[in-house]
């Protein structure tokens, strides 16, 4: 009797800890993370590699001209010119990045031929458009006439003297992160930035640490919105530590909003928006204003698209 007890006890122990632990699954932000969590998902349900999947999966984005907040159809800085920023980091650590980038439709694979081929996390400017030719990648016209139109019509504006605010509607990343069967985890975020700021600006998504980070003992993170305030608090970095803690992918993401609340005395008018998912499978995400949404994938729910939980009520 003992001992077929003992074998129950032991089978209810596998049981849990298949249960607590889902995988694969692939989670991203925005209502344009539902397709970029196909593409991903179809590396994932293959046995593919977590890293392959986030890059896989933000690609979709990138190459998406209706997006006016990632690749090409990105919003144009104050010069009339579209800049990219990326970043990619997989589970052993190694991490690439480039910022202010210009003419490359795919941010994200210059990013991990930075990390998989030079001994560098992160390359800017001309360097970086410079290394992606070498790298095979194609000079590639990213402002779309769409596009042009919201510059010029900002640029008439801006010449009566009406400057582009800093607010809640100006942001938007597409910020990705990825367990794979192996229980691996990967991260990717890569962006156009916020719409017609000054040439030569940088925000989060590229800095490993605030717009996105990966630690694969733990979980991941990845920002969107306002990037300074996300860089003021090592943002990604510090919801990764906070699920260290013990705390919830959700918990975490709202403990950080709560933190960057506390250094930027504007927050009212911003939003950012954490998103998280830890080594279990488990994801949650926070943010300052209403309206964020984040799609999460896996072989039970399926893609879908959450509110996350915000800190500002809803206005009526």
């Amino acid at each position: 009797m003992k001992k077929r007890l003992g074998i129950v006890v032991a089978l209810l122990a596998v049981h849990s800890a298949i249960a607590e632990t889902s995988k694969p699954v692939v989670v991203s932000t925005w209502k344009f993370g539902l397709q970029a969590n196909e593409a991903a998902w179809a590396v994932l349900a293959t046995g593919g590699r977590a890293l392959d999947a986030v890059e896989q999966g933000v690609r979709v984005a990138e190459a998406d001209p209706n997006n006016g907040s990632v690749g090409i159809g990105g919003t144009p800085d104050e010069q009339g010119r579209v800049t990219l920023d990326a970043c990619i980091m997989d589970e052993k650590g190694d991490c690439g990045s480039v910022a202010f980038l210009q003419n490359i439709l795919h941010p994200i694979s210059v990013a991990r031929k930075v990390m998989e081929e030079t001994r560098h996390v992160m390359l800017v400017g001309k360097g970086a458009e410079e290394f992606a030719y070498e790298m095979g990648f194609k000079k590639v016209d990213l402002l779309t006439p769409e596009a042009k139109a919201r510059w010029e019509k900002w640029r008439a504006e801006n010449e009566e003297g009406k400057k582009q605010e800093i607010n809640a509607e100006n942001h938007d990343t597409i910020g990705m992160l990825a367990l794979d069967k192996d229980g691996n985890l990967s991260g990717a975020c890569t962006t156009s930035g916020a719409g017609f700021k000054m040439h030569g600006r940088v925000g989060d998504s590229p800095i490993i640490g605030a717009g996105m980070f990966v630690d694969n003992e733990v979980g991941g993170a990845v920002a969107t919105g306002w990037g300074e305030a996300v860089i003021r608090i090592g943002g990604s970095h510090l919801v990764v530590e906070l699920m260290r803690q013990g705390h919830s992918p959700e918990e975490a993401c709202r403990l950080a909003v709560e933190r960057l609340i506390s250094k930027n005395p504007d927050w009212k008018e911003i939003q950012v928006g954490f998103l998280a998912l830890n080594k279990k499978g488990e994801s949650g995400a926070y943010c300052i204003q209403p309206g964020f949404q984040y799609a999460a994938y896996d072989s039970k729910n399926g893609n879908q698209l959450s509110d996350g939980k915000s800190k500002l009520p809803k206005k009526e």
